[in-house]
């Protein structure tokens, strides 16, 4: 069975740069890397499901909520570290999904993609853990994804809602968490 990687905003501004998750984000690279290399090679659809914003956007609900953040064609929209490597390196196979807001599905035609495509089972990655991550899990939970977390390549500026998010997937989304590659 196919199933499919998403690596929700890793990029420059959510790790290092407008709206960093600063030392938490940094300390994923490596592992967000590995698992998408090995999903590629595995032949599973990866996805790189990117925030997008316009520069002075005044309509856009976060606006008011967060600083400037991944605008169109800014040095912090491209991929944090080794990642953006890996996404060149194999870019024909990697999906890459602009979003507007903080679920992957929301406006997107993800979920039309992993459809066609027979995915049931999507395993989530990048920042923010509570924001993010935690609303892509829910859509694709209302969806009847089965959804895999990778408590060892997600992570948030806010370490409570970091904690609690992982507890909600497990809870009440009846999410898998793994570790190393491993269920805990």
């Amino acid at each position: 069975m196919m199933k499919a990687l998403i690596v929700i905003d890793y990029t420059i501004d959510f790790v290092t740069g407008k709206l960093p998750c600063g030392e938490p984000g940094i300390a994923l690279e490596q592992r967000i890397a590995e698992l998408t290399k090995q999903f590629v090679q595995q032949g599973d659809v990866v996805v790189m499901a990117v925030d997008l914003h316009e520069e002075n956007d005044q309509y856009h609900p976060e606006t008011k909520l967060f600083p400037p953040h991944n605008i169109r064609g800014t040095e912090g929209r491209n991929l944090y570290g080794t990642l953006q490597q890996v996404y060149e390196n194999y870019s024909d196979d990697i999906y890459w999904s602009d979003k507007t807001r903080y679920s992957a599905f929301c406006g997107t035609d993800l979920q039309l993609r992993l459809n066609t495509r027979g995915i049931r089972e999507i395993h989530l990655v990048g920042v923010c853990t509570d924001i993010c991550i935690l609303h892509t899990a829910v859509d694709a939970y209302n969806l009847g994804y089965n959804v895999v977390i990778h408590e060892d390549a997600v992570a948030s500026f806010n370490a409570i809602g970091h904690d609690w998010a992982l507890s909600h997937f497990r809870a009440t989304l009846g999410a898998q968490i793994f570790n190393n590659g491993e269920p805990v």
